[in-house]
């Protein structure tokens, strides 16, 4: 049975300098960053998937670009962080486990093939970059059985980074709601996933993706990354269909 996806696509984006939301940005294979995530959770987990989107900023433009999803609102857009879109995308779900992704990350479906294995077993889990530990990014760190112990913009010691992939399952969504409830309006929703396992048992396992593609799009350079990426990836699809 395929995942529950809630993308969150609240945010205002000014670091990216666009009037849009940035989630419909486009890049430069047409599609805009939103398209490109649908076709990647589609192609993974089939068209049945049920896709919410959390919408704030210039609402209207981004139900009006995929109007066959569903969406929550989050009216307090201007003053919140993800922390709170992420509750309200979560109190909307059907029963069961969510993955849900940052609105502004451009990957390669097989990131989302890593994951259907503990999607498929209810594991709650986040898709961690071992390849890079910047200052200014969300790291973690790990305790002895390998789980998630420390994960914020702050941990010293960093593992890696988390790529704004993530899944909650069916047990521990009521527990991650409750925290994020407790966030202040400035969290990132990475402070209550900290808050759950360090307070109250929640577990989530590192998904290491690092030799595939995943860029979370916050500033020109990140876009220009992006799209070299699937540049090259598109000089690479004739010759793969070649060797078939």
């Amino acid at each position: 049975m395929p995942p529950q996806v809630v993308i969150l696509a609240a945010g205002m984006g000014t670091r990216l300098g666009r009037a849009l939301p940035k989630p419909l940005t486009q890049l430069m294979d047409g599609r805009s960053i939103m398209e490109q995530q649908l076709d990647g959770v589609r192609e993974v987990f089939g068209p049945a998937a049920r896709v919410t989107v959390v919408v704030g900023y210039r609402s209207k433009r981004v139900m009006r670009a995929q109007p066959d999803l569903l969406f929550a609102f989050n009216p307090e857009f201007e003053r919140t962080n993800t922390s709170k879109s992420l509750w309200r995308g979560l109190r909307t779900s059907a029963p069961g486990g969510v993955l849900w992704l940052n609105g502004d990350v451009v990957f390669e479906p097989a990131v989302l093939a890593q994951t259907t294995e503990l999607v498929a077993a209810d594991q709650s889990f986040v898709c961690v970059d071992t390849s890079t530990v910047a200052d200014e990014e969300v790291k973690y760190t790990l305790d002895e059985e390998g789980y998630i112990a420390e994960l914020s913009k702050t941990v010293i010691g960093g593992l890696g980074e988390a790529v704004g992939i993530n899944y909650v399952s069916g047990a521990d969504k009521a527990l991650l709601l409750e925290h994020l409830a407790a966030c202040a309006d400035s969290d990132y929703f990475e402070r209550a996933m900290e808050t759950a396992v360090q307070q109250s048992g929640v577990r989530f396992r590192p998904v290491d993706i690092s030799r595939f593609s995943a860029v979370e799009v916050d500033f020109e350079d990140d876009l220009a990354r992006a799209n070299s990426w699937l540049r090259s990836r598109s000089l690479l699809e004739p010759l793969e269909e070649g060797v078939r």
